[in-house]
């Protein structure tokens, strides 16, 4: 969605909280920061929740996605839709933090996926 997004240059303010393990296991992490580089439209939120066992450093956020992170990355977002991917646990428990931060459910579209 992220590279149709750049390649049609959309202005339409794009936010992505993105939660890992570490830096070596975050998938596309590289290309995002990138992005993030070449478009003031997109604000890339990456959190690692394991830098214990990290092999890499990072010097960006750390620990599980909460609300004070939420907060922060729709800070001036009007009307934001909420996509929210990943394991199962993890969409249900966001789920539940964006209803209790009183985003309604059909502001949030979710997909799950297994076997990582």
């Amino acid at each position: 969605m992220l590279r149709q997004w750049a390649r049609d240059g959309s202005r339409q303010p794009v936010v992505l909280v993105y939660s890992s393990r570490r830096p070596e296991n975050a998938a596309f992490l590289g290309e995002l920061q990138k992005l993030q580089r070449r478009s003031s439209d997109f604000r890339l939120f990456a959190t690692m929740t394991d830098m214990a066992r990290s092999l890499r450093k990072w010097e960006g956020e750390t620990g599980m996605v909460n609300d004070d992170l939420l907060s922060r990355a729709v800070r001036g977002l009007v009307a934001p839709l909420y996509y929210v991917v990943g394991p199962p646990a993890m969409v249900v428990a966001m789920q539940e933090a964006l209803r209790a931060a009183d985003i309604p459910d059909d502001s949030i579209a979710t997909e799950e996926f297994y076997g990582y």
